[in-house]
């Protein structure tokens, strides 16, 4: 199977998933499952839309518009980190590093950052903001930042 990941939605503005005025992006595709998940229909990896050179093209111009001073970009879903779509992310977050490089890189993941293999570690030296860890509806607080529950974790790599 060719590197194709799909995604449910796009935001080209957004100040609800992350720090400042960003892009947001919802892949499909989670195998964690987690019980009260809020998201359950980006689930499949075949839900919403093929992620292809035009979307991604687009993020691009987003995130370059000068008319509106976007902070950078939010991968969440999904699971940006499960392996199938780290394989069409990492190379589009190294093309945005590139580009864009004052434009910061949050992702939203399930796995813990002690879980990742090697072929997932590979992302991190481009995320500025890593939230790990599955959703616990035991742990659910609406009144966390970043966060649906209290195990998950905040990494900040970079400033």
């Amino acid at each position: 199977m060719a590197d194709e990941m799909n995604y449910i939605q796009y935001y080209p503005t957004d100040i609800v998933n992350g720090e400042g005025t960003r892009c947001t992006l919802f892949v499909s595709g989670c195998t964690h499952a987690c019980r009260g998940c809020y998201n359950k229909k980006s689930w499949s990896f075949s839900a919403g839309m093929p992620f292809d050179e035009a979307m991604e093209q687009q993020i691009i111009n987003d995130l370059t518009d000068n008319r509106i001073k976007r902070q950078g970009l939010t991968l969440t879903g999904g699971d940006p980190l499960h392996p199938r779509n780290l394989a069409v992310l990492l190379p589009f977050v190294q093309r945005i590093k590139a580009l864009c490089p004052d434009k910061d890189i949050w992702v939203w993941t399930g796995y813990k950052l002690d879980e990742l293999d090697e072929f997932q570690r590979q992302i991190l030296p481009y995320v500025d903001v890593l939230i790990d860890g599955k959703f616990e509806q035991e742990k659910a607080d609406p009144g966390l930042a970043w966060r649906g529950s209290a195990n998950q974790v905040i990494h900040r790599f970079k400033l």
